[in-house]
């Protein structure tokens, strides 16, 4: 059993067929896949599967907190699992490559600010968009 699949019963939610498809798929992917994707992956394992069924079964997971929805400009909803470890995202503006990373300074710097300007940080979301250099 996949880690999704295995967040999906531990919420109590119904497992059909289809549905461990796509948290198989989800489970697996090392990308960021929007809905077209996944379906198109989960259609490799289960020909039967449709994109209406992808898409609901995704609405399902990012209600229930499984999954986690990116926008990251190029007019698709992308997803990942959603973990309790927090991570920012570099997206490649020429490939669409979502490069995941973590910088203690980055989140020091942030809850300085929020600090600074009298809040207290709870949460953010920081995207980072660049081109790579050219040697």
């Amino acid at each position: 059993m996949d880690r999704i699949e295995k967040l999906c019963i531990e919420k109590g939610m119904r497992m059909t067929d289809q549905r461990r498809v796509v948290a198989r798929v989800l489970s697996m992917a090392s990308d960021h896949p929007d809905v077209e994707e996944l379906y198109r992956r989960a259609h490799e394992v289960d020909p039967h599967i449709s994109i209406a069924t992808v898409y609901r079964t995704v609405r399902l997971f990012e209600e229930a907190g499984i999954i986690a929805r990116h926008d990251f400009r190029d007019g698709r909803s992308r997803y990942e699992e959603a973990t309790e470890v927090h991570h920012d995202h570099l997206i490649d503006m020429k490939t669409g490559k979502v490069v995941e990373f973590v910088d203690e300074e980055i989140e020091a710097l942030q809850a300085a600010i929020a600090r600074k300007l009298g809040y207290k940080l709870v949460d953010h979301r920081l995207e980072l968009y660049g081109v790579p250099i050219e040697e």
